[in-house]
């Protein structure tokens, strides 16, 4: 199943796969998250998904099925 995901504040839209890694889509998107330890401990590639309570990890997690569009929040931790 194909998703439309658009990330914020860059107002940049891809579409993917689900199942496709969030870091991936990100990079096809030319954008960039930051990484730390790429196992969700650090909290560095953390994004807010429209729809969702929490922040999630995006270095391990992936596009999740049941919806055919996305918003994925960008924003930066000052300390990383």
């Amino acid at each position: 199943m194909t998703v439309s995901i658009r990330f914020l504040p860059d107002d940049v839209t891809v579409t993917a796969e689900v199942g496709d890694s969030l870091l991936q889509v990100a990079d096809r998107a030319g954008l960039t998250i930051p990484t730390g330890c790429l196992m969700g401990s650090c909290h560095a590639c953390e994004v807010e998904i429209s729809g969702y309570e929490e922040p999630i990890c995006a270095c391990i997690s992936a596009v999740p099925p049941g919806q055919s569009e996305l918003t994925i929040n960008l924003y930066v931790d000052p300390t990383w």
